[in-house]
């Protein structure tokens, strides 16, 4: 998002952990994030209200009056008023403000995830299962299929996931698989595990490696990355035959290829220079 829109993503994502500040993340973001969802859902399939509510030509007060008409009684009174709140808000497209509403809404799954220490195992979860997906090409094809209906997709996500990873990391699965919204479900958990590492303001390290490192191994491996960037890293491994000998690191927008595959494409680059 940019200019007025990523302004506006601010205040929501400001009020956001306002409505779930304390004991309140512990029971209140599934209905939430689930009641954001729905929203969501709605503005997707109704254009003209979506235009409506995003409109910069009419009074914010106006559009959240209509939010809250549209939504009291229906969804959480937080919903409703994280959802005026967003209304009253500058967008610089319709389509920004369902898409800040989604992001708020996944947001609200990582803070309950975080209160009860799970945020760890949320992020390691959907990296882990993104690599599933791109592992095995017919789930991928069932899970992106359009016309494979939506309570197939939950009941083949539950017979996978429950049990072998938290709520947390299954509620967000499904929505990505269900509600694609123009993205593939990779695109997705990538865009969700960035926001739980936002959420203690930490980078995401994908690190590519021949053989399993260590939990020594990859301490010294993440206070290194913390001391180059300033800020805690989370490490996402893959063991990767490929790499050959060595390691590749690939954080932010830089990669660190110490690995004996890189170092011999780069030969390769200069011998055909």
């Amino acid at each position: 998002m940019r200019g007025a829109s990523r302004a506006s993503l601010a205040e929501l994502t400001g009020r956001l952990r306002e409505e779930l500040a304390g004991e309140t993340a512990r029971t209140a973001a599934e209905q939430v994030a689930d009641g954001l969802f729905a929203v969501v859902h709605l503005l997707d399939r109704e254009h003209t209200l979506r235009r409506a509510l995003s409109d910069p030509a009419k009074p914010g007060a106006e559009k959240a009056a209509v939010a809250e008409a549209l939504l009291t009684g229906k969804v959480p009174s937080e919903v409703t008023g994280l959802t005026a709140e967003a209304v009253r808000h500058r967008w610089s497209g319709p389509r920004d403000l369902p898409d800040a509403l989604e992001e708020t809404a996944v947001r609200a799954l990582i803070i309950g995830a975080d209160a009860v220490g799970q945020l760890d195992d949320l992020e390691d979860e959907l990296f882990r299962f993104g690599r599933v997906v791109a592992a095995e090409p017919a789930l991928r094809a069932a899970l992106s299929d359009p016309a494979l209906p939506r309570d197939r997709k939950r009941d083949l996500l539950a017979a996978l996931l429950e049990g072998k990873a938290t709520g947390w990391t299954l509620r967000l699965v499904t929505e990505a698989a269900q509600y694609p919204r123009g993205r593939s479900l990779e695109a997705s958990l990538d865009e969700y595990g960035r926001l739980a590492a936002q959420q203690r303001e930490r980078l995401v390290a994908v690190v590519r490696t021949a053989t399993e490192l260590n939990s020594a191994q990859r301490d010294r491996l993440a206070a290194a990355l913390a001391r180059m960037y300033g800020r805690d890293v989370h490490l996402n491994v893959v063991l990767d035959p490929g790499v050959i000998g060595g390691l590749s690191v690939h954080i932010a927008d830089d990669v660190i290829d110490g690995t004996v595959a890189g170092r011999l494409e780069t030969i390769r680059r200069r011998l055909g220079a």
